[in-house]
């Protein structure tokens, strides 16, 4: 088995609301790329089973070499399970020649209801070893931070 990354953040939203833009391809493009990187989905089919792809590019690829190509990473995404409002499962494989790069990672999405708002968790297990660590929970939780932004300036 491989690493687990976590990172949680409490969102001022309800859980129908966030749950929304985790399966909204306008809303997953603005906030779901971490900080110094823009996104762009090619193809979206949002049911289980469906899934989609999405090209990360780095604003300043100098200090960060993309996975797929210098300025780029580009991940396949498959949603195994759509629970709403509590979970989203996805698997994600990255396009890269480097080995240390493959395999499928599982990011599960937990949303729970907490107060006036709701807690988010992220697990993404079997990271594969390429991925550090540290800049790995990093952009998670930016991640997080841009989704809070996000549905807490639309509620």
């Amino acid at each position: 088995m491989g690493r687990t990354d976590r990172a949680s953040r409490v969102i001022a939203a309800p859980p129908a609301t966030v749950y929304g833009a985790l399966l909204d391809r306008e809303s997953l493009e603005a906030w779901l790329p971490p900080d110094g990187m823009r996104g762009r989905v090619e193809r979206w089919d949002p049911r289980p089973g469906g899934g989609f792809r999405m090209v990360l590019t780095y604003l300043d690829p100098a200090g960060s070499p993309g996975k797929t190509s210098d300025e780029t990473d580009v991940v396949d995404v498959r949603f195994a399970a759509l629970v709403p409002p509590e979970r989203v499962v996805q698997r994600a494989v990255f396009e890269a020649d480097d080995a240390s790069y493959a395999g499928t990672m599982t990011m599960t999405w937990q949303l729970a209801a907490v107060g006036e708002g709701t807690e988010v968790t992220v697990t993404a297990t079997d990271v594969p070893p390429g991925i550090d660590q540290a800049a790995h929970q990093a952009g998670i939780a930016s991640s997080l931070a841009n989704l809070a932004s996000y549905v807490e300036a639309a509620d």
